[in-house]
């Protein structure tokens, strides 16, 4: 019976986590090495090479030059999650969405977000603050920093109607983002916003995305007592 034909680096990668996963290679194995694994996936050393590699970047194999590939000793499977648009999310739960624009300013931001955004100490942003909801109660509050020199449309964009949120997913393309979850107390403002008492804990999301060096905008969300946020491994 020939062996299968592998003729991309998903499929190499599957195989290979499938192995690891059955413990066909157990943790601190060596690996064959990428000329002798081509051979018997019948594909090109170059299409190996890109497997193993997407493999390492997730933490399941450990690559030594001159020491050759092992699984790693303790295989981390990373979680993934995507920037959700907040109307989707609020849809698929079976609710109604709705939307409120709160503000819309162009400020100096404080020291704290331009030293984020790594924006100029004097530059002026866009800031919005909105309140998503379901089923007429409130889900998020969003306060945002947009910058516009990097997104020069979002300046005439009114955002009374569709959320920055959706508007930038559209429209502004991204690299890469930092992302951080913690647990606040609401302050009066955000608890009026709401609808709940001050000082109720709350799940934060703050994330900035950037588009390589530069800046495209900072977020917080707040969410309302009761959220839950779901990912995959």
């Amino acid at each position: 019976m020939n062996s299968p034909t592998f003729r991309n680096w998903q499929s190499v990668q599957d195989e290979v986590l499938r192995r690891i996963h059955a413990r066909e290679w157990p943790p601190g194995a060596l690996i064959p090495n990428e000329a002798d694994l081509a051979i018997e996936f019948g594909c090109a050393r170059s299409t190996v090479n890109r497997a193993l590699r997407s493999l390492a970047e997730s933490g399941w194999l450990d690559r030594k030059r001159k020491a050759g590939t092992r699984v790693a000793a303790q295989p981390v499977a990373k979680a993934t999650l995507d920037i959700a648009v907040i109307r989707h999310e609020v849809e698929e739960h079976g609710a109604t969405y709705g939307y409120q624009l709160i503000s819309r300013s162009v400020a100096v931001p404080p020291a704290p977000v331009s030293g984020t955004m790594k924006t100029r100490a004097q530059d002026k942003l866009l800031n919005l603050r909105a309140l998503h909801l379901a089923d007429d109660a409130a889900y998020a509050v969003e306060d945002r920093w947009i910058n516009t020199s990097v997104v020069p449309d979002a300046a005439a964009e009114p955002f009374d109607v569709l959320s920055a949120n959706e508007w930038l997913m559209q429209h502004a393309p991204y690299t890469h983002g930092d992302i951080a979850f913690s647990a606040v107390q609401a302050d009066q403002q955000d608890s009026e916003v709401l609808g709940i008492a001050p000082h109720s804990a709350l799940f934060a999301i703050d994330r900035v995305t950037w588009d390589n060096a530069v800046s495209v905008t900072k977020v917080r969300l707040l969410f309302a007592p009761g959220y839950k946020l779901r990912t995959q491994i």
